[in-house]
Protein backbone atom coordinates (compact mmCIF):
# COMPACT_ATOMS: atom_id res chain seq x y z
CA UNK A 1 0.00 0.00 0.00
CA UNK A 2 2.88 2.40 0.84
CA UNK A 3 4.50 1.68 -2.52
CA UNK A 4 8.15 0.49 -0.96
CA UNK A 5 9.52 -1.72 -3.39
CA UNK A 6 12.99 -1.38 -2.33
CA UNK A 7 11.96 -2.43 1.81
CA UNK A 8 9.59 -5.18 0.37
CA UNK A 9 12.75 -6.68 -1.74
CA UNK A 10 16.07 -6.22 0.78
CA UNK A 11 13.84 -6.65 4.19
CA UNK A 12 15.19 -10.50 4.55
CA UNK A 13 18.58 -9.27 4.03
CA UNK A 14 18.80 -6.01 5.56
CA UNK A 15 17.08 -8.07 8.67
CA UNK A 16 19.58 -10.42 8.93
CA UNK A 17 22.25 -8.13 8.82
CA UNK A 18 20.49 -6.14 11.66
CA UNK A 19 20.57 -10.02 13.81
CA UNK A 20 23.68 -10.10 13.14
CA UNK A 21 25.10 -6.54 13.98
CA UNK A 22 22.75 -6.67 17.66
CA UNK A 23 21.31 -3.41 15.61
CA UNK A 24 19.19 -1.09 17.02
CA UNK A 25 15.62 -0.46 16.01
CA UNK A 26 16.50 2.77 14.70
CA UNK A 27 18.87 1.93 13.28
CA UNK A 28 17.59 -1.22 11.44
CA UNK A 29 14.46 1.19 10.45
CA UNK A 30 16.97 4.12 9.68
CA UNK A 31 18.75 1.13 6.82
CA UNK A 32 15.68 0.13 5.61
CA UNK A 33 14.67 4.13 4.47
CA UNK A 34 17.93 4.57 3.40
CA UNK A 35 18.02 1.52 0.88
CA UNK A 36 14.40 2.64 -0.34
CA UNK A 37 15.56 6.50 -0.61
CA UNK A 38 19.08 5.72 -2.58
CA UNK A 39 17.09 3.24 -4.79
CA UNK A 40 14.62 5.86 -5.68
CA UNK A 41 17.10 8.08 -6.39
CA UNK A 42 18.33 6.18 -8.52
CA UNK A 43 15.10 5.00 -10.85
CA UNK A 44 14.79 9.03 -11.13
CA UNK A 45 17.77 9.43 -12.40
CA UNK A 46 17.29 6.45 -14.91
CA UNK A 47 13.84 8.34 -15.90
CA UNK A 48 15.18 11.42 -16.39
CA UNK A 49 18.28 9.82 -18.46
CA UNK A 50 15.36 8.04 -20.69
CA UNK A 51 13.10 10.81 -20.68
CA UNK A 52 16.28 13.10 -22.31
CA UNK A 53 16.32 10.91 -25.05
CA UNK A 54 20.08 10.41 -25.76
CA UNK A 55 20.88 8.69 -29.09
CA UNK A 56 23.91 6.38 -26.83
CA UNK A 57 25.04 6.71 -23.84
CA UNK A 58 28.34 8.44 -22.81
CA UNK A 59 30.28 9.44 -19.55
CA UNK A 60 32.46 11.99 -18.80
CA UNK A 61 34.74 8.91 -17.08
CA UNK A 62 34.84 6.78 -20.74
CA UNK A 63 36.20 10.45 -22.19
CA UNK A 64 40.00 9.95 -23.42
CA UNK A 65 41.67 13.60 -22.34
CA UNK A 66 44.41 12.18 -23.21
CA UNK A 67 43.71 11.96 -26.92
CA UNK A 68 42.35 15.35 -26.99
CA UNK A 69 44.72 17.81 -25.16
CA UNK A 70 42.48 20.12 -26.63
CA UNK A 71 39.69 19.88 -23.73
CA UNK A 72 40.54 20.53 -20.34
CA UNK A 73 40.24 18.26 -17.50
CA UNK A 74 39.90 20.77 -15.36
CA UNK A 75 37.11 22.82 -16.78
CA UNK A 76 35.06 19.90 -17.90
CA UNK A 77 34.40 18.50 -14.60
CA UNK A 78 33.74 22.34 -13.29
CA UNK A 79 31.03 22.20 -15.95
CA UNK A 80 29.89 18.20 -14.52
CA UNK A 81 28.89 20.21 -11.40
CA UNK A 82 26.10 21.59 -13.13
CA UNK A 83 25.75 25.32 -11.51
CA UNK A 84 25.88 26.44 -15.10
CA UNK A 85 22.75 24.85 -15.79
CA UNK A 86 21.17 25.74 -12.08
CA UNK A 87 22.23 29.44 -13.32
CA UNK A 88 20.71 29.02 -16.94
CA UNK A 89 23.80 29.77 -18.62
CA UNK A 90 24.72 27.88 -22.10
CA UNK A 91 27.92 26.52 -23.06
CA UNK A 92 29.05 25.97 -26.86
CA UNK A 93 31.01 22.93 -27.92
CA UNK A 94 32.74 23.55 -31.33
CA UNK A 95 35.01 21.15 -33.29
CA UNK A 96 35.35 18.97 -36.19
CA UNK A 97 33.71 15.67 -36.48
CA UNK A 98 35.40 13.13 -34.33
CA UNK A 99 37.18 15.20 -32.09
CA UNK A 100 34.49 14.13 -28.90
CA UNK A 101 32.20 17.09 -28.63
CA UNK A 102 29.07 15.10 -28.86
CA UNK A 103 30.79 12.85 -26.17
CA UNK A 104 30.91 15.42 -24.38
CA UNK A 105 27.65 17.51 -24.76
CA UNK A 106 25.67 13.66 -23.88
CA UNK A 107 28.11 13.33 -20.90
CA UNK A 108 27.31 16.31 -19.67
CA UNK A 109 23.29 16.40 -20.39
CA UNK A 110 23.52 13.03 -18.30
CA UNK A 111 25.19 14.56 -15.41
CA UNK A 112 22.81 17.34 -15.38
CA UNK A 113 19.86 14.65 -15.65
CA UNK A 114 21.83 12.57 -12.60
CA UNK A 115 21.49 15.67 -10.32
CA UNK A 116 17.93 16.24 -10.59
CA UNK A 117 17.67 18.39 -14.08
CA UNK A 118 14.95 17.70 -16.76
CA UNK A 119 17.06 17.05 -20.26
CA UNK A 120 16.17 17.25 -23.42
CA UNK A 121 18.81 16.31 -26.39
CA UNK A 122 17.89 16.80 -30.26
CA UNK A 123 19.88 17.13 -33.58
CA UNK A 124 19.12 20.55 -34.66
CA UNK A 125 17.84 19.16 -37.78
CA UNK A 126 15.21 16.85 -36.33
CA UNK A 127 14.35 19.91 -33.65
CA UNK A 128 13.60 22.19 -36.75
CA UNK A 129 11.39 19.61 -38.74
CA UNK A 130 9.80 18.97 -35.63
CA UNK A 131 9.13 22.93 -35.31
CA UNK A 132 8.25 23.17 -38.83
CA UNK A 133 5.26 19.72 -38.52
CA UNK A 134 4.15 21.78 -35.54
CA UNK A 135 3.35 24.50 -37.09
CA UNK A 136 1.69 23.23 -39.94
CA UNK A 137 -0.81 21.02 -37.37
CA UNK A 138 -0.93 24.61 -35.88
CA UNK A 139 0.74 23.12 -32.51
CA UNK A 140 3.47 25.17 -32.32
CA UNK A 141 2.94 27.27 -29.71
CA UNK A 142 2.66 23.86 -27.38
CA UNK A 143 5.99 22.61 -28.78
CA UNK A 144 8.00 25.67 -28.15
CA UNK A 145 6.27 25.30 -24.48
CA UNK A 146 7.72 22.08 -23.94
CA UNK A 147 11.36 22.59 -25.16
CA UNK A 148 11.53 25.90 -23.38
CA UNK A 149 10.17 24.29 -19.74
CA UNK A 150 13.44 21.84 -19.78
CA UNK A 151 16.57 23.04 -17.07
CA UNK A 152 18.54 22.05 -20.43
CA UNK A 153 17.95 21.73 -24.12
CA UNK A 154 21.27 20.00 -25.48
CA UNK A 155 21.18 20.48 -29.32
CA UNK A 156 23.74 18.60 -31.32
CA UNK A 157 25.17 18.54 -34.97
CA UNK A 158 24.40 22.10 -35.41
CA UNK A 159 25.80 23.48 -38.68
CA UNK A 160 26.24 20.19 -40.86
CA UNK A 161 23.03 21.19 -43.09
CA UNK A 162 21.57 24.60 -44.58
CA UNK A 163 18.33 25.70 -42.27
CA UNK A 164 16.29 27.37 -44.42
CA UNK A 165 14.89 30.89 -43.22
CA UNK A 166 11.47 29.37 -42.09
CA UNK A 167 13.60 26.92 -40.16
CA UNK A 168 15.81 29.56 -38.79
CA UNK A 169 13.05 31.81 -37.64
CA UNK A 170 11.47 28.62 -35.94
CA UNK A 171 14.60 27.38 -33.94
CA UNK A 172 14.95 31.09 -33.24
CA UNK A 173 11.57 31.34 -31.29
CA UNK A 174 12.46 28.44 -29.35
CA UNK A 175 16.15 30.48 -28.40
CA UNK A 176 13.67 33.40 -27.32
CA UNK A 177 11.79 31.14 -25.10
CA UNK A 178 14.66 29.77 -23.09
CA UNK A 179 16.51 32.98 -23.15
CA UNK A 180 18.00 33.99 -19.49
CA UNK A 181 15.71 31.24 -18.36
CA UNK A 182 17.11 27.96 -18.95
CA UNK A 183 20.07 26.42 -20.25
CA UNK A 184 21.27 25.58 -23.33
CA UNK A 185 23.83 23.28 -24.75
CA UNK A 186 25.00 22.93 -28.44
CA UNK A 187 27.95 21.21 -30.60
CA UNK A 188 28.26 23.37 -33.70
CA UNK A 189 31.03 21.57 -35.92
CA UNK A 190 32.68 25.52 -36.46
CA UNK A 191 33.09 29.08 -34.46
CA UNK A 192 30.04 31.29 -35.08
CA UNK A 193 31.78 33.13 -37.36
CA UNK A 194 30.88 30.04 -40.09
CA UNK A 195 26.99 29.94 -38.52
CA UNK A 196 26.49 31.75 -42.06
CA UNK A 197 26.63 28.24 -43.92
CA UNK A 198 23.67 27.53 -41.69
CA UNK A 199 21.89 30.17 -41.36
CA UNK A 200 21.92 32.03 -44.74
CA UNK A 201 19.87 35.22 -43.57
CA UNK A 202 22.65 37.54 -42.16
CA UNK A 203 19.98 39.52 -39.47
CA UNK A 204 19.00 36.22 -38.27
CA UNK A 205 22.54 34.40 -38.28
CA UNK A 206 23.01 37.30 -36.05
CA UNK A 207 20.48 37.17 -33.57
CA UNK A 208 21.09 33.50 -33.47
CA UNK A 209 24.39 33.80 -32.68
CA UNK A 210 23.72 35.88 -29.97
CA UNK A 211 21.26 33.76 -28.57
CA UNK A 212 23.48 30.95 -28.20
CA UNK A 213 26.84 32.72 -27.14
CA UNK A 214 26.75 35.29 -25.30
CA UNK A 215 28.43 34.89 -21.69
CA UNK A 216 28.51 31.19 -22.82
CA UNK A 217 31.37 29.25 -21.48
CA UNK A 218 32.75 28.02 -25.12
CA UNK A 219 34.50 24.76 -25.23
CA UNK A 220 37.09 24.27 -28.60
CA UNK A 221 37.84 20.21 -29.06
CA UNK A 222 39.73 20.79 -31.84
CA UNK A 223 40.23 20.16 -35.64
CA UNK A 224 42.13 16.78 -35.34
CA UNK A 225 39.70 13.68 -35.10
CA UNK A 226 41.03 11.68 -32.22
CA UNK A 227 38.41 8.43 -33.66
CA UNK A 228 39.92 8.35 -36.66
CA UNK A 229 43.03 8.51 -35.00
CA UNK A 230 42.03 5.15 -32.56
CA UNK A 231 40.52 3.98 -36.48
CA UNK A 232 44.06 3.70 -38.28
CA UNK A 233 45.72 3.02 -34.80
CA UNK A 234 43.86 -0.33 -34.66
CA UNK A 235 44.20 -0.91 -38.37
CA UNK A 236 47.89 -0.65 -38.00
CA UNK A 237 47.81 -3.33 -35.22
CA UNK A 238 46.26 -5.90 -37.42
CA UNK A 239 48.08 -4.94 -40.22
CA UNK A 240 51.35 -6.27 -38.13
CA UNK A 241 49.72 -9.64 -37.39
Amino acid sequence: MLRLPTIRSQFPDLADAASREQMSYEGFLAELLLAECDDRARRRSERRIKAAAFPREKSLRAFDFDANPNVDAATINTLATCEWVRKGNLLCLIGDSGTGKSHLLIALGTEAAMKGYRVRYTLATKLVNELVEAADERLLTKTIARYGRVDLLCIDELGYMELDRRGAELLFQVLTEREEKNSVAIAPNESSGGWTKTFTDPRLCTAIVDRLTFDAAIIETGTDSYRLAQTKARAGQVATL
